[in-house]
Formats: C-alpha cells, sequence, structure tokens
C-alpha cells in the first residue's frame, strides 16, 4: 500500500512539474495515455530514487560538503534526466529538455513531494 501512495505521490509531483514547465512534457493521445504514462514514469523515478540516488549521495558526498549541499539540486536533476532517458527507452511519453529544466523541475517535485508527504499520514493501513 505504502508503495503505491508513493508512486501516486510521483505521479502528481511530476504532473506538477509537466504543468508548470515548457521543457517537461507528458504526450499521449488520450487523456487514460497520459495518466498511465505518467503511472509508469512515476514508478521508474521511485526506483531511480531508491537505487541510483543513494549511490550518487555516496560518491559525492565530499562535494556535497564541500559545496554546502548544493550539489544535491544537481543529483536531484541528473535523477530526472535518468528518468526521461530510461523512459525514452521504453517508448513512454515523457521528456525533460535541458538540464536547467530538469533542476526546476527537480525543485518543484521536491517541494510537491514533500508537501504531499505533510498531508499524508506518516503511517498508512496495510
Amino acid at each position: 500500500m505504502r508503495f503505491l501512495v508513493r508512486i501516486l505521490v510521483n505521479a502528481v509531483a511530476l504532473g506538477v512539474a509537466a504543468w508548470l514547465l515548457d521543457g517537461i512534457s507528458i504526450s499521449g493521445s488520450t487523456d487514460t495515455r497520459r495518466a498511465l504514462t505518467l503511472l509508469a514514469v512515476a514508478a521508474i523515478f521511485g526506483i531511480v530514487n531508491a537505487i541510483v540516488k543513494p549511490l550518487a549521495l555516496l560518491l559525492s558526498l565530499p562535494f556535497i560538503v564541500l559545496t554546502l549541499g548544493l550539489l544535491i539540486f544537481v543529483i536531484n536533476a541528473l535523477m530526472l534526466l535518468l528518468t526521461s532517458w530510461i523512459s525514452d527507452l521504453l517508448d513512454l511519453d515523457f521528456h525533460v529538455d535541458g538540464f536547467w529544466t530538469a533542476v526546476v523541475g527537480a525543485l518543484i517535485i521536491t517541494v510537491v513531494s514533500w508537501l504531499a508527504n505533510v498531508l499524508l499520514p506518516d503511517k498508512l493501513e496495510t
């Protein structure tokens, strides 16, 4: 149950970022197709953040300390770009155009995810 809620939170955050930024696009022929694409991309984003991001944070820890944590924004943007690349490999209609769009998109996703986590209860019934 918690996994499904995380995917839905990621899907909402990605949808808000795509809605606010012209450089992030989710396309499809119908609304149902776009919603399914968004859910699939949210699952990919969750997997990337669960597997690749901790490794990237660990390897770049000295630079994160040196930059007072600002490098985390770059790492989040790279995770979003990696999600876009994997989505492209899987023929999903999700695209992020450029690094700076990914930085702003990652900031939006972080804020929306944080807000959703504040509003949702800590422990979900399983």
